[in-house]
This record gives C-alpha cells, structure tokens and sequence, in this order.
C-alpha cells in the first residue's frame, strides 16, 4: 500500500539552530538592549529586530550600532553588550516544544546535532542550564569553528561531517532567513519556525513553515511521530495569566458572537513573547463566581489583522452580565492548534465552536481535570504576581 507524504524528501538525521528555535535568546537580548542603549540616551523599540536574527554577533553589533547611531565601535559595542548578555545565560528559557523535540527524538535514537552562530564557548553556556541538552547531541558546531556562519552552508556540512553521515539524509529546523538559506544551500530538506511575527511569507525557500515546534509533525519526513496527542490536544506544562478583565475590540459578542474576557497585555509582555500564537485551553477563575472550562486565542488574529498580540479567553458558561473589571485568572494546560487566516467569518465562527467542542471534551479527562482545583484560580492577583 503506498502512503502520500506532502513531502518526497525522507530523512535520518536533524540539525537545529538554537537561538530563537530551542531558546528564547529573543527576549534576554531585548531586555540587555533597553538597559544598553539607556546609557547613550536611546531608546530600544525592536525596529532593527530583522537585521539581527540568525546574523552572526558581530553582524548584529553592526547593525545595532548603525542603526542606532551609537558612538561606538562594532567591537567595543560587543566588548561592553556580551559581559551583560552572558550573565543572563541561565535565565534564558526554552521555547514551548524544545524539551519535547529534543527528548523525543534523543529517545528515538535520531542522530541530532547543533549548529549555530553563536561561538561554541557560548553555546555550551546556553545549553547547559537545560538538563540532558547537551548529551542529547552528536555534535554541536559554532559559528567560530567554521569560516563562513549562515547563510553559509559550511556550518551545517560541518554538522552532517561530524555525524558522518550526507548532508541530503538530514532536516534542518531553523527561525531565520540566513538559516533556512545555509540550510537549503547545503542540500538538507529545511522547516522553517519563523521567530518574528507576521514574517511566515517571506520564508519561500523554505519545504515547510510552520508557527511552533508544538506543530511540528516528524513523520512527514519519515521520523517517528509524537504520540503525546489526546484527542486532539497536545498537554502542556501549565503557565499561568491573569488580572481585571478589559473591553476589548467589541466584536466578540457583536460580531462572532462569542463573549471573549480579555485580558490586558500589560504586564505579561514576556509570558506572551514566550508562547506561540494559537489556540489554548484551561481553567478559568473568576473572582467570587467560580472556576470555568475556557478555551483562549493568543496571537493577531489575522482574518481582523490585529497589531498587537492579544489574549481572548472565552468562558465556557452562560453569563447574564458582563464582568468587566472583575479578576480573572487562568491557567493553560493545553494546545490544540496554530493561529490561521480563513477565507470567511462563517468560517472563522465554525472553527472557534469546533476548538470549543475539542476544549469541552479534553478538560474531563483526568490530565487536565486535575487542575481544576489549582490554587492559582481562587488565589488574589497580588499573591501571585
């Protein structure tokens, strides 16, 4: 019986970047940025965001440093910004499906290797606050150990000479242009996770682009599949949100008819930064009423083409009265799918019922019933935060 795969190319081995794929090393630079540029009375507003992704250090120190007009060398920029950087190290963590890839295919007994542009001495400082990351790979290459980082494909025939195996048997996971260039250039099939919002359409030579590691799927490329999937749900390690709740756009009831609780970004700009856009579920604690099933958007929502990252849970209960600035508390215990565009409201509408139907039946079994009764539900905001 054959089997139709939506890609021919089948692999044996991966190869994965790690800033911005494995680790949020995004947020960490952001915030060492603000505090830097402070000192020379500028103001850091993430504008030259895509002239450093996936560029080598010194490139990015170019970039910062032209664009912001610092009066500074590149090199004294990187001799003054990288002693702030490799203190934080430790506090970098993981993006959502990094642990689960890595274990997954580390138990599988898939050749893995590591290959970025960072220097191998910081490499190794990143990874080993991430237990079992470092034995999990083969090989690991820093862009100091070849003569050309990405869009060169040196650092990834390195990886593949290592592993002494060729460069078309591997797949290469990367969240930047210059990585999925060095990637295709190097002969390897390559999916793309891009690390910068709204960028997925500039991705073209890429095989595949994808939003999150949690979408993932291996065995398009003849890996072995997750089998960590319950009915239609991917469990997550619970993290927790919350506060009054806000007015929103005012379409979820007017036009979707669907009463959202939104929540303000305000204040949990980094829990956001760290999860994927994509729909989510979980318990929902509204002060004095009660705990709640809820099924949650997070992202742009990109039929109404939203211009910033938004939190819209939706309560799944019939309220009589709206409850704007009441307190509200969440708990996310689960995944079920990427954020996505669609072709009409009535469309947009039959999705969002469908992800409820999904929720509903998800949060009676035990693994995520348990956290009904987690105390962050019915705890006030100012203990928690």
């Amino acid at each position: 019986m054959s089997v139709e795969r939506t890609f021919k190319k089948l692999v044996s081995g991966v190869i994965l970047d790690l800033d911005g794929t494995l680790l949020n090393t995004d947020g960490i630079v952001s915030e060492i940025l603000k505090v830097f540029l402070v000192k020379y009375g500028k103001q850091w507003d993430g504008r030259e965001a895509p002239h450093i992704v996936g560029k080598t250090p010194t490139e990015a120190a170019a970039a910062v440093v032209e664009d912001y007009g610092l009066p500074l060398s590149r090199d004294e920029f990187l001799s003054q910004f990288y002693p702030m950087l490799s203190d934080q190290w430790r506090n970098i963590k993981a993006l959502p499906g990094a642990n689960r890839l890595i274990n997954h295919l580390s138990g599988h007994g898939v050749p893995m290797a590591l290959a970025s542009n960072s220097s191998k001495s910081n490499i190794e400082a990143k990874i080993f606050h991430h237990a079992g990351w470092k034995e999990s790979f083969s090989a690991i290459v820093g862009g100091d150990e070849v003569k050309a980082g990405k869009p060169s494909p040196e650092i990834f025939l390195e990886a593949a000479k290592r592993l002494n195996m060729d460069p078309s048997s591997f797949l290469v996971i990367e969240d930047s242009i210059p990585g999925v260039t060095a990637g295709k250039d190097a002969g390897m099939a390559v999916v793309a996770v891009p690390s910068l919002a709204k960028q997925s359409h500039l991705y073209t030579s890429a095989d595949e682009v994808i939003n999150s590691l949690l979408d993932l799927q291996l065995e398009k490329w003849g890996l072995p599949a997750f089998q960590d999937r319950i009915e239609g749900t991917l469990p997550l390690e619970p993290w927790y949100i919350g506060g009054p709740v806000i007015k929103g756009f005012g379409r979820g009831s007017k036009v979707l008819g669907i009463p959202t609780a939104n929540l303000s970004p305000q204040g949990y700009s980094a829990i956001l930064s760290e999860h994927p856009a994509g729909v989510y579920f979980g318990w929902a604690g509204l002060s004095g009423r009660g705990v709640y099933k809820m099924v949650m958007s997070i992202g742009w929502n990109p039929f109404f083409n939203n211009t910033e990252k938004t939190v819209e849970p939706w309560l799944l209960h019939d309220f009589n009265e709206d409850f704007y600035g009441e307190e509200l508390h969440l708990v996310v215990v689960g995944y079920i799918r990427p954020e996505a565009n669609f072709s009409s409201l009535e469309a947009l509408i039959a999705k969002i019922h469908e992800d409820r139907k999904i929720a509903e039946r998800a949060l009676e079994l035990p693994q995520y019933l348990k956290y009904k009764d987690d105390p962050y539900l019915k705890s006030s905001l100012h203990q928690q935060n």
